[in-house]
Parts: structure tokens; sequence; C-alpha cells
């Protein structure tokens, strides 16, 4: 594997494994397996079924599924035509699939046959959308997409496709209320597969792919079996029989969430003693509560943790808290830090209001500057230059501090962000979602400490003169217009929020008594 040359474009090492070793491995998935050398040709079909149907460099392919093998394969063709997919995430309501559809550009659309429906309800505001092909998750005569890869001829990747050409469009959150598409180009997502490798793979590893493709921690992470040429095994869901399935068919390293394996302690002894078969165990998006942190590495003793800070701006990690840096008892309140720069990542922290660097150990705004970094929010370059400085520097806006050693601490944040179990959700979408109702006049939203998620949602609502409702009734209405995921698990009903002299709203001290005991704000 060390002899593998270096890629530069996407679709460079699965081609490559394809010739090295075609009938070894390459993915399983509930039951299907393909070699390197099915998996190379599937996307190669891909490609000309893509180009058959007029997608070409610079056009958009929307996939929207749980997790499937058809999201990878669709990357990698799309990304070999100097096409992109956009990943939709499958928990948005309809208008919100409605809105990251027509704000993409998409010409195609590859949709789950569990999802089917919620597309066909908006088919007719789908303005750019030329053909829908369904996809079924077990394969078959009847399945759409399998057909159309049967009757493709095979194509390779375009003569005029160049690393920088956009492979991935993600969405997330949008600060003004509506999502905003993050634009990964192929160099983005093959700097990360380089720099932020925590792990070197064994020969007989076989890698787990877990988290939501929609989301870096799924899409990003698959490419490291496919980068190191070792079987990847893809689960649908991220539930406790299907990651206990992957790790009895021999899965020894992932990438989870810290809600996931806080599910993993609940479910007793047994679940503890499988998952201990784990050779690494990759964790991220939401800060690891202390204490769960504590307990799975004194039941994990022979099992790697290492935590990865990041963004999807960033195609996912840019610190690591290594192995070593977990079990270091010397130095036990960097167990509590994101860990150090990734290879090839340069880090600052810096006054928000001055723009000057901070002392070493003082807290300020935390920016990277990496080739990792997208190239920019897609159709927004004025989102664009507030996050990304002339001189290519990547504002997160979140607040932290490094010490001596280069240890980063994530403490707060300036944007008005919720993260619950490894989702940003933006405060200001929910509030605009709230005051719709008729009987609020404003609302105010914010993230509470959740042992499970990290966060949960929290709304403190004012209503207008006169009128009535109930928190469990604005619930009800935020889950008919939003993803469940982005809803408050409670409502308070206030007389009056509080406000400054200028009239704006104090979130900051509706939310300071739930954070009062805690280390850090978030």
């Amino acid at each position: 594997m060390a002899d593998a040359p270096e890629p530069r474009f996407l679709d460079d090492r699965l081609a490559y494994w394809a010739q090295v070793k075609p009938d070894e491995e390459a993915i399983a998935y509930l039951g299907r397996s393909f070699t390197w050398a099915q998996f190379d040709d599937r996307v190669r079909r891909l490609a000309g079924a893509l180009a058959a149907r007029g997608i070409g460099r610079g056009d958009v392919v929307a996939f929207l599924d749980k997790n499937h093998p058809a999201c990878v394969e669709t990357t990698l063709a799309a990304a070999s035509l100097g096409a992109a997919t956009a990943i939709i995430n499958f928990r948005l309501a309809g208008d919100e699939i409605d809105y990251v559809i027509n704000d993409c550009g998409a010409k195609l659309i590859i949709v789950g046959k569990e999802l089917r429906d919620s597309i066909d309800k908006i088919r007719d505001r789908l303005t750019h959308v030329e053909h829908v092909i369904e996809v079924t998750p077990e394969g078959g005569s009847d399945d759409e997409y399998e057909a159309m890869l049967a009757a493709a001829t095979p194509r390779g990747r375009g003569a005029d496709v160049v690393p920088d050409d956009v492979c991935v469009i993600m969405y997330s959150s949008g600060t003004t209320g509506n999502p905003k598409g993050i634009r990964l180009t192929q160099a983005n997502l093959v700097a990360h597969t380089l720099n932020a490798g925590t792990f070197e793979f064994d020969a007989d590893d076989k890698n787990m792919v877990a988290m939501p493709l929609f989301h870096v921690g799924g899409t990003s992470y698959a490419q490291f079996g496919i980068h190191a040429g070792i079987p990847s095994i893809m689960t649908r869901e991220v539930d406790g029989a299907s990651l206990a399935g992957a790790i009895l068919q021999g899965a020894t390293r992932t990438f989870l969430v810290p809600a996931v394996l806080a599910k993993v302690m609940e479910m007793g002894p047994d679940a503890v003693k499988l998952f201990s078969n784990l050779r690494t165990f990759v964790y991220g998006a939401s800060p690891m509560p202390p204490a769960l942190l504590r307990q799975a590495l004194q039941e994990f003793p022979n099992t790697d943790f290492v935590q990865v800070y990041g963004l999807t701006e960033v195609c996912g990690a840019v610190t690591q808290l290594s192995p070593e840096a977990h079990r270091d008892d010397s130095r036990p309140e960097r167990l509590t830090s994101a860990g150090q720069a990734a290879d090839r990542v340069e880090v600052r922290i810096v006054n928000p209001d001055t723009l000057e660097d901070v002392p070493v150990g003082e807290p300020g705004e935390l920016w990277f500057r990496t080739p990792q970094l997208m190239e920019g929010y897609h159709n927004k370059p004025e989102a664009t230059a507030e996050a990304i400085t002339p001189d290519g520097w990547f504002r997160t806006g979140d607040i932290g501090r490094i010490d001596d050693g280069g240890f980063i601490f994530v403490e707060d944040r300036l944007k008005d962000m919720i993260i619950s179990g490894g989702e940003n959700i933006y405060s200001v979408e929910v509030e605009r979602a709230l005051t719709d109702h008729p009987a609020v006049m404003d609302a105010a939203v914010f993230g509470v400490p959740d042992d499970k998620w990290g966060e949960s949602v929290k709304a403190v609502v004012e209503l207008s003169s006169g009128q009535e409702t109930t928190p469990e009734e604005l619930i009800a209405w935020c889950r008919e217009k939003l993803a469940h995921y982005k809803c408050p698990r409670s409502v308070d009903i206030m007389e009056v929020l509080p406000r400054n002299p200028t009239g704006k709203l104090l979130k900051k001290d509706l939310r300071k008594p739930y954070w009062e005991s805690r280390d850090r704000a978030i």
C-alpha cells in the first residue's frame, strides 16, 4: 500500500486498486459486496450513464437517500466528468429539499425509493431537474439505478477535468435562515484524505462507514478506506443493530459522534465487549462529555481513541487529539482539548474585533488555512468573502485558545449556532419558524447542555398581545416546517423577553444559567 501513487483526482485510488487487486473486496452493504474491479466498473458505467443524460463539467447531480454505496459511486462518477454531487440531508422537510435542489441547480436526481414521494410532491417546482432516477437499498431487477448502470457504456475521466473542479456540495443551515451550499473541490477532498488520516490501516482492517453521507463525517471518512485499499463496510443506519452487524463482519476502524458512543455504553456489557473489537474509534462533530470519555477509556483499554475537530468548509477534520494524548495522565486537562493541528493546517487565534493574534493561552476566534478549504459558498459571494480572508484564512466563528504545546481548546461560538448530535442548527432558522406562528411575537433559540447529544435546542418565546398557545403546540408547529432534529425539545413562554436599551435580544442572558456549571459554553 505504501507504493501507491499519491492521488490528484478523487477516483485515482479506486482505479489503482482495481488494477492492483481487482478481485479483492472493496465495499460491503446490506448483504451485497463488490470487488475493486466491480466497484470501478460501476463508477465508470455511472459516468457513462450521467454523460448520456447530459451531465458534464460544471453540472450538478443531487443525491437523496440514506447511506448507500450509490452515493459514493455518484460522487466519484460525477467528479470524473467535472460535475458535482449535491448530497442532500434526507431528514429535511419538503420545503427545505425544494430550496436545496433549486439552489444547487441539479439537472438529475438520484433518490432512494423510501424518499421518492418527497420528490414527487415537489416535482413541479424543481425547474432545473430533467431526470429522476430511483435507487433501492437491495438492488435487484426492479431497481432503476441498477438498470441504468447495466445499460450504460463505461466512460473514463474527461480530458478537461482538473483537480480544482467542484465535486461535492453539502448544505448546512445558514445564518439568514436558508441553507448554504458548501463547494468542495476534488483537490480539497484529496488534501483532507492525505492530511487528516489519523491512523495507518493494517492489511486485515475493515473500515466501517456509518455516519450519514450528507455529513463530511460520512463522505470524507469514506474516502479513507478507498485511499488505503482496504474494504469498507457501509451501514444504512447509525443504529445499534447496524453497527453491531458491521463489527461482526470484521469492522475494525470507524468514525462516530459521541452520542453513538453514549448509546453503546447504555446497551450494557455485551455491547461494550463487542465494540471493544474496534482498534480505532474516531469521534467528533460535537464535544464528548468528559464523564463519558473517561468511562470509554476505561471500558476500551485496547482501543485507540482519536478526537477530531473541524467543519464542512474544510472537508472535515483540521485538528486531532491523538490516542497517546487521550491516555496521558501527566496532562489530563488536554483530554478536553480538540488536539493539535493536522498536517498542512495552519492555525491562528485572533481577536475578532482587532483582527490581531492573541497571546498563547488567551481566547480568540479560531482561524485555519489549509488546502482542504472550500472553494466557497454556492451562489453566495458575500458570505464567502465574510468567511475567507483575502490571504486564505477561514474564520470559523468558534472561540478557542491554544496552549504551549499547540493543543487547541474550543470553548464558545461567535456564530449563533447549535450542534446537536453532530448536526449544525442555526438558531435564526428555528426562530423564523416559531415567529411564523400567529401567536408568537418574538423568539429566542439557543443550545442547552445535553449529556447524550452535546446540545439540545431550547426556545423561549414572547407571545403577541391577547394570544395564547402551548409549548407542545409550538413544537408540533416547528415539526411541520423543519427537519425534526432542528425543532426545540422544550419551549418556555415568557411575558417579556430580555433586551438591552437598544432593543437587542439578550440571548446570552437566557443561555447563561444552563452553562454556568460547565467547563465550556458549547
